[in-house]
């Protein structure tokens, strides 16, 4: 193998021209007769066990070159990008220039990691939110700890009212035709929740336990592509209806929801955690903004290849909560009006917004000679196990030693540019006039 050229290309793509010479080739031709001979008839031979010679003088000289050069040019490849240290990024596109006899040769275009120069990365100033609990929001969270423990109570003598969970079966038509994803049994809907598209629930609504009707939609124009537009008939069954049923507010709901004996004892205690949760979503906000600034100053020749494998990335995450839900993702994209290629699209900013975090914090890293000492390695390694609930030597067979020294290194390279960063008070919100107002 001998790299004919490397030629740099814009957006941190590379087109290397390899040549792969005849010993190599007639390697890889008697591989690849070795691995074809079986699937090859010759009249007198049992198959696999015709010459390489013979099977060559029937079909012709070059009847193994399209499987030698598949057996030869991966690893040809290989050498080509280790000889010329490129840190690649991606599958590149292969183009085969020339076969013959004396070897072919290919031109192979790829992206690289781009080279990165940084703006400024200290001392940046960021906004940092001032953290207020008051006393409305102590009984917001209470409230939800209410909720949590709450029950659903089954009502026989009335209709659907807002609030009600209504389990329901239905089916959607499309001009008398059921359309895919319109369908399901035993679904429990909680109305008002906004969960289906406009009209639905508060037609669900006022329904008895048994009863069935007909319900008109029409969906918004900005719907899944099928449907945009399109009025349908929802074909609905109302099974059963449940009411929530929360417990009262009171030094008995202290002592079955935590370990104080009084609701004032508890009220404090959420104040406490509220208030420390608030100061960690502060910093985190605060952490990310700085970043942020720092990777809108970076130069860099971004490929689009790391975008997209970032926005397909952030697509099979959000495709993966809303499985973890149990909500069917195929039923979610119907019900919602997106698609596949919209949820991608709609990845593709946030996703470059990340690269370029991603590419200044690895800039900062090497701007700074940042490393991971044995002790800071093995305390993350320690905190790795406590999150996974894992013994510790059980995650060290999983995890990558490497890995784990390149999440402590750029941990320490986020907390140098933020512990520089300048906290400033957040701009007032400055409110809308309201309309008909006095000037």
């Amino acid at each position: 193998m001998s790299v004919k050229s490397c030629e740099k290309l814009e957006k941190s793509m590379v087109a290397l021209t390899v040549e792969v010479g005849t010993d190599d080739f007639e390697a890889a031709v008697e591989k690849a007769y070795r691995k074809q001979r079986g699937s090859i008839r010759v009249p007198g031979f049992r198959p696999g066990k015709a010459p390489r010679r013979m099977i060559e003088n029937i079909y012709g000289a070059a009847v193994f070159y399209e499987e030698a050069v598949n057996v030869a040019l991966p690893d040809a490849y290989s050498a080509a990008v280790k000889e010329q240290d490129l840190k690649v990024v991606g599958y590149p596109e292969v183009e085969l220039l020339e076969v013959s006899k004396e070897g072919f040769s290919f031109k192979a275009t790829v992206a690289v990691y781009p080279e990165v120069t940084l703006g400024q990365y200290k001392g940046i100033e960021a906004p940092r939110a001032e953290v207020n609990v008051t006393e409305e929001d102590v009984e917001a969270r209470i409230k939800e700890m209410a909720d949590r423990n709450s029950r659903m109570v089954s009502v026989e003598d009335r209709a659907v009212a807002q609030g009600d969970v209504a389990n329901i079966d239905f089916e959607g038509f499309l001009e008398g035709v059921p359309f895919d994803g319109g369908k399901s049994d035993n679904f429990d809907l909680q109305i008002g929740s906004g969960q289906f598209v406009p009209g639905f629930e508060d037609q669900v609504a006022g329904m008895a336990i048994g009863e069935e009707k007909d319900i008109d939609i029409t969906f918004p124009e900005n719907y899944h592509a099928d449907l945009a537009g399109k009025a349908v008939v929802f074909h609905v069954k109302v099974n059963s209806i449940k009411v929530k049923e929360t417990p009262e507010l009171d030094d008995e709901f202290a002592k079955d929801v935590s370990e104080f004996d009084t609701l004032a004892e508890l009220k404090e205690d959420v104040k406490s955690k509220l208030t420390a949760e608030r100061e960690e979503a502060a910093k985190r906000a605060f952490e990310d903004i700085v970043i942020g600034k720092v990777a809108e100053g970076i130069q860099a020749d971004i490929p689009d290849s790391m975008v997209e494998e970032q926005a397909r990335q952030m697509v099979e995450n959000f495709r993966r909560q809303i499985q973890a839900q149990g909500i069917p993702v195929d039923q979610y994209m119907k019900m919602t009006g997106m698609d596949g290629e919209k949820l991608l699209e709609d990845a593709r900013g946030p996703a470059l917004n990340q690269v370029r975090m991603d590419l200044a914090v690895t800039a900062i890293v090497k701007a700074e000679n940042l490393e991971a000492t044995e002790e800071e390695t093995e305390a993350e390694f320690a905190k790795l196990a406590e999150q996974y609930g894992m013994p510790l030597e059980n995650l060290k067979q999983y995890m990558d030693v490497e890995a784990v020294k390149e999440q402590v290194v750029r941990g320490k390279a986020v907390d140098l540019v933020v512990s520089s960063a300048v906290a400033v008070k957040p701009a007032p919100v400055e409110e809308t006039p309201a309309e008909g107002g006095e000037a």
